[in-house]
């Protein structure tokens, strides 16, 4: 059988991120429930990465799933340019209610790309519809990811996966990051360094800043970089203070996988706009949205059409995918899953320790259910195509754990519905292919 349909696959299929003439054959996925995915040959594979991060409760819910199929009973699309439904409304209303109370307006859109576009674009025509002219630029942090549609690519450019379309991109000022990690002693020095050349560059451009952008306290597929909240607090204050708006991407960070709801209240910021994905639907449906404030909203209401948001998606606000946020709101704020989440740091960071005496790791670092390491063994090579994450991938595929490293950094983002068995069994796994690889 997965035989069978590995042969239409390549036939047929262009999978994300693979490089098809060197990759391996890809997992023939036929259930899953809870942590657990089963292929098609009847191996049971833990997701210890939430399926690309958006899978907060486990796989087939049933309450998540039981809220879609109800929905789809009753509207399974309507379009959100002419009307407005439940889902939709709850959703934002549950959603607006977490966050800082000066974000209470939600676009709805499709993904985390298209989230981050929505809030580039609405912060250009902010300025614009209030005839002002003279800001132009854009700034992220160093090594960030926001997305591979064009602005989301121009914003995460520094991250250096999108040069083959670096003709198509817009230019974005890209400012130093300042990365840490358990023992880093350095932490300090960096920090300072980072802020120092904010100053400079504020000083020469404060005033043509639009917005900056930034994946708060953890960039995700740059490498599971961390910073301090005081640094990500100190930097958005320095372009606050120069008048421009900022945007976090808290299409990873959000509903809870930092501890926190959202980082920005881990932060104690306050930004003009919260990009979401992934887990705003418990990781069912493609969805998203965007979160922005009164004072912005209001800059776009006028008699003419032109000053209007004309931006929007085919699926804006699915019912389905609204209903699926619904539920999974409903279990993200229980307080079970609030012990869930400081059960899994605490895990990460016991087991860390311990991982972090084996040779060639580095610079051990947890967040909230974020736990990750560099693997440099004899100076290994890095980035995304390091053969030393190639081969771990190919190690955890073998043990039936779903772990992909990014590059040489490896890392855990489990679902909240994980158990210290679970937790256990793919730590023990991360020690066997340190070793193996080490060798």
């Amino acid at each position: 059988m997965s035989s069978d349909l590995l042969a239409r696959d390549r036939n047929v299929i262009w999978h994300p991120f693979t490089q098809a003439l060197t990759a391996p054959e890809p997992i023939v996925a036929s259930s899953a429930n809870g942590v657990e995915i089963t292929d098609a040959d009847g191996n049971v594979i833990l997701d210890m990465i939430s399926s690309w991060w958006v899978n907060l409760h486990g796989h087939a819910h049933p309450a998540i799933a039981d809220a879609i199929a109800q929905q789809a009973r009753t509207m399974e699309q309507v379009i959100f340019a002419t009307c407005t439904h439940e889902p939709a409304v709850a959703l934002a209303e549950g959603v607006v209610g977490l966050l800082p109370a000066k974000l209470t307006r939600m676009f709805y859109s499709d993904n985390g790309s298209t989230a981050v576009e929505v809030a580039l674009k609405i912060a250009l025509q902010y300025f614009r519809n209030r005839g002002e002219t003279k800001r132009t630029r854009f700034v992220a942090m160093d090594g960030a990811y926001h997305g591979d549609t064009v602005g989301a690519m121009s914003a995460g450019v520094s991250c250096g996966i999108f040069d083959v379309w670096g003709e198509m991109l817009f230019t974005v000022d890209s400012m130093p990051n300042a990365p840490t990690w358990d023992g880093d002693e350095d932490v300090a020095a960096k920090e300072e360094k980072a802020l120092a050349a904010l100053d400079a560059y504020l000083d020469a451009h404060g005033d043509e800043v639009v917005a900056a952008i930034v994946e708060p306290l953890v960039q995700g597929a740059g490498g599971m970089r961390m910073c301090r909240p005081a640094f990500l607090k100190a930097w958005v204050e320095k372009l606050q203070a120069a008048g421009a708006l900022i945007v976090f991407d808290e299409v990873m960070t959000g509903f809870g996988r930092l501890g926190d709801l959202f980082a920005c209240l881990k932060a104690d910021v306050e930004p003009d706009f919260v990009c979401l994905s992934k887990g705003i639907t418990g990781g069912f449906m493609a969805m998203a949205a965007t979160v922005t404030t009164e004072e912005i909203y209001a800059a776009f209401l006028s008699e003419d059409t032109s000053k209007a948001f004309l931006h929007g998606h085919s699926y804006t606000a699915n019912p389905l995918g609204c209903a699926a946020g619904v539920a999974s709101l409903k279990l993200l704020l229980t307080p079970e899953c609030g012990r869930q989440r400081a059960f899994i740091e605490s895990f990460h960071r016991a087991a860390l320790k311990e991982i972090a005496k084996l040779p060639g790791v580095k610079k051990p670092r947890v967040m909230g259910t974020i736990a990750a390491f560099n693997l440099d063994p004899g100076g290994a090579e890095r980035g995304l195509g390091a053969a030393v994450g190639l081969k771990l991938k190919e190690f955890f595929k073998g043990e039936n754990m779903l772990i992909r490293p990014l590059g040489n950094v490896v890392y855990l983002l489990p679902p909240y519905c994980v158990t210290f068995d679970h937790l256990s069994r793919a730590w023990d796994s991360i020690e066997r292919g340190v070793k193996a690889v080490s060798a």
